[in-house]
């Protein structure tokens, strides 16, 4: 193998790759990455085991072939490179070393062998469908803050992506919770989407679905199985094992009856939580919301580090009502309104409470309480 490419176009392959590849694992060819080279394109191909990454880059191929390499340290080399250097790639097969060059500066990497390299078996996808990359961004990054992080809850481990059918309106939909916080998106149901199978899409596959955002075409394509998930473009594709599990009931946990409605700025109502939690040194940060006509006020008193109380004016109607929440969650939730007024809407001291974007009706938060 004997090729010529570009080094900011092989930094941005790498810097996908070794997101994937683990950097602790006791399998050595998984701290791989797999470069083919022919028909003038290099191929990367990296996996955990549970994530395969197939990403594609031109290049001036002078002779094929394919190699493994350390995955971190062939991306740590390119980063050092200097910006719009030219990298040359040789295999030496006698010694099984591939030699990277790049104006003065010359390596000599180990390789594991090709034929040790796993490939995610392909699978037949039952469902096959293209949606706006804009569209997929807004299903998954507006629910992937309330993701379980525990691993004994191993189903709250990701997102549910599925079909939903709203009084005759077809819709795809994305819900996430832990079982503190909810989030819930809605989008128009893709053509060839219908009657896909509800999958929930791993923690870690959710977070690197950013690499399809990075990429300067506007569709995606999305194939569905009953265990795998594809998401793939035109020179990108992530193929993710689906957790296996079944994702609890969430609409039950959705407040139906909530009418006590307060209207507030989301971005001054998240800085307001900021400033009072900054007094309490627990874990918890717990801030008390004292609500009543045209009024609420924000308290944090933890006593070993003192009491924090802020007014904001706000458009409130109901029965006056003193109810605590988990700072970070109130934060993370009016985070999600990118512009303009959250309605959050309460029911009693003990009762989750909903939030909404006044701008967006396809999104739902549920915020748990907790005592103060």
């Amino acid at each position: 193998m004997k090729i010529s490419v570009e080094r900011n176009d092989l930094l941005r392959s790498m810097s996908r790759a070794q997101a994937i590849v683990e950097r602790r694992t006791t399998i050595p060819i998984l701290s791989n990455v797999l470069i083919e080279a022919r028909d003038d394109r290099l191929t990367f191909r990296a996996t955990d085991l549970d994530i395969e990454l197939l990403d594609t880059v031109n290049a001036v191929v002078e002779k094929e072939g394919a190699v493994t390499v350390g995955a971190h340290t062939f991306y740590e080399i390119l980063r050092k490179l200097p910006d719009s250097s030219r990298v040359l790639i040789d295999l030496d097969s006698l010694n099984q070393k591939v030699n990277v060059k790049a104006g003065r500066s010359s390596f000599s990497l180990t390789t594991i062998s090709v034929d040790d390299f796993p490939l995610m078996a392909s699978s037949e996808y039952d469902f096959s469908f293209s949606i706006k990359v804009e569209e997929l961004k807004r299903l998954f990054e507006k629910v992937k803050f309330a993701m379980s992080m525990e691993e004994t809850r191993f189903y709250l481990n990701g997102v549910f992506f599925h079909e939903f059918d709203d009084q005759g309106t077809k819709l795809i939909r994305t819900v996430a919770t832990d079982g503190h916080r909810l989030a819930k998106i809605d989008s128009a149901l893709p053509d060839k989407a219908s009657g896909m199978p509800g999958v929930i899409v791993p923690r870690k596959t959710v977070s690197e679905l950013r690499m399809i955002y990075e990429t300067t075409e506007e569709t995606v394509t999305i194939a569905v199985s009953e265990t795998k998930i594809r998401f793939s473009n035109s020179t990108l594709s992530l193929t993710s094992k689906v957790v296996d599990g079944s994702f609890p009931d969430y609409d039950r946990v959705i407040p139906k009856n909530n009418i006590k409605r307060l209207v507030i700025d989301a971005s001054e109502f998240a800085k307001s939580v900021d400033r009072v939690a900054t007094v309490s040194s627990e874990r918890a940060r717990a801030v008390k919301l004292s609500l009543s006509k045209e009024k609420l006020i924000l308290s944090v008193n933890a006593p070993e580090t003192g009491l924090a109380v802020e007014e904001i004016p706000v458009a409130y109607e109901g029965e006056e009502i003193e109810i605590g929440f988990n700072a970070k969650y109130l934060q993370e939730i009016s985070n999600q309104v990118e512009s303009g007024e959250a309605i959050f809407l309460f029911n009693d001291v003990g009762d989750p409470a909903l939030m909404k974007d006044n701008n967006d009706d396809t999104a739902v938060y549920v915020v748990m309480p907790m005592r103060v």
